[in-house]
């Protein structure tokens, strides 16, 4: 049977209606189900119980892109550009981050979710790149330009995992974030970067996959090879899971 696949998602607001929704966007779906996974959205309006109940069926878990993780999961005060943080999904996140690892149970993470799993583990976050670094690189390509508009190259280490799925040490990509890794987790290791010396990709090498990115390949596979051998490659593991 096919694997799995969780798909975290976050609150939404009915503006006219004020009803509160739980969503995810399609890109991703559509991209597991394409490597040949079972795409099932994961609620984060539940209790803890149900949300263990859900993660115990599951092969593998994605942790898609989205809005800031609050700050004081990683002991640090809102900066001024910090959005308003999605008080539930930071909760289920963290918490099926940490089940995931701790049973390795297959993880990929994109955007938010490579923030995610490392404040998960213990590590921190820059909160406003604009603000906080200098750089001349774009990381979040303004609207209404393409999800898929490339704004700059990765340099990947080259025995990581990451280079021999993707097949290469040096990639072109997408970009839409103002946040980005601070201090990696202990135990995660950064296996790309940017030029300017933003964390674009960890793993942890002693699980069976852990992997994160903080581009978002599902905007890109249809067209790369290489992005979507990243999906095909989470989604093998997770069948490997299954059949474990």
């Amino acid at each position: 049977m096919a694997p799995l696949i969780g798909i975290t998602t976050s609150s939404r607001v009915n503006p006219n209606s004020g009803w509160l929704y739980n969503v995810a966007y399609v890109g991703i779906m559509q991209a597991v189900a394409d490597a040949g996974g079972l795409p099932v959205l994961i609620p984060v309006c539940v209790n803890e119980s149900t949300l263990r109940g859900i993660y115990r069926r599951l092969d593998g878990l994605l942790l898609p892109g989205g809005g800031d993780v609050d700050p004081r999961y990683y002991g640090a005060l809102a900066h001024p550009q910090t959005g308003t943080p999605d008080d539930a999904q930071d909760a289920a996140e963290l918490l099926l981050a940490r089940w995931a690892v701790e049973d390795d149970l297959p993880v990929f993470g994109i955007c938010r979710g490579h923030q995610v799993l490392n404040v998960a583990l213990g590590g921190t976050l820059i909160q406003d790149i604009p603000s906080q670094l200098q750089t001349p690189l774009v990381h979040d390509v303004p609207k209404p330009a393409p999800r898929s508009t490339i704004a700059h190259e990765v340099e990947i280490v080259g025995h990581s995992r990451l280079a021999r799925i993707l097949e290469a040490t040096r990639i072109p990509v997408n970009s839409l974030h103002h946040q980005s890794i601070e201090r990696p987790a202990a135990g995660l290791i950064v296996t790309a970067c940017s030029r300017d010396g933003v964390i674009e990709a960890t793993e942890l090498p002693d699980r069976r996959f852990v992997l994160t990115v903080q581009w978002h390949p599902e905007d890109l596979y249809l067209s790369d090879a290489a992005m979507k051998r990243l999906f095909s490659a989470f989604v093998e593991a997770a069948n490997g899971h299954s059949a474990a």
